[in-house]
C-alpha cells in the first residue's frame, strides 16, 4: 500500500450496508480517490480490499445467490 492510499483509507467516510445486523459480522466501504474500498468492520485497522468503479458497479448491481 502506498503512503497515498494509506492516507485516502484513514480520512475515507466509511459506511456500513443498511441491511447489517448488531451481530458485527459486517464490511464497510468508502470511496476513496479513483475507487472503492471494502474493509472489516470488526477490523478497522486491518487491510482492506480496492475496486475500480466500474468493478464495484457490476458487483453492486448483480442479482442475490440463492
Amino acid at each position: 500500500m502506498t503512503p497515498t492510499t494509506s492516507t485516502a483509507l484513514a480520512a475515507a467516510r466509511w459506511r456500513k450496508s443498511s441491511r447489517s445486523g448488531d451481530e458485527g459480522a459486517c464490511v464497510e466501504m468508502a470511496v476513496v480517490p479513483g475507487a472503492i474500498a471494502v474493509r472489516d468492520s470488526k477490523d478497522p485497522a486491518g487491510p482492506a480490499l480496492i475496486f475500480p468503479p466500474a468493478a464495484w458497479t457490476a458487483f453492486a448491481a448483480a442479482p442475490p445467490r440463492p
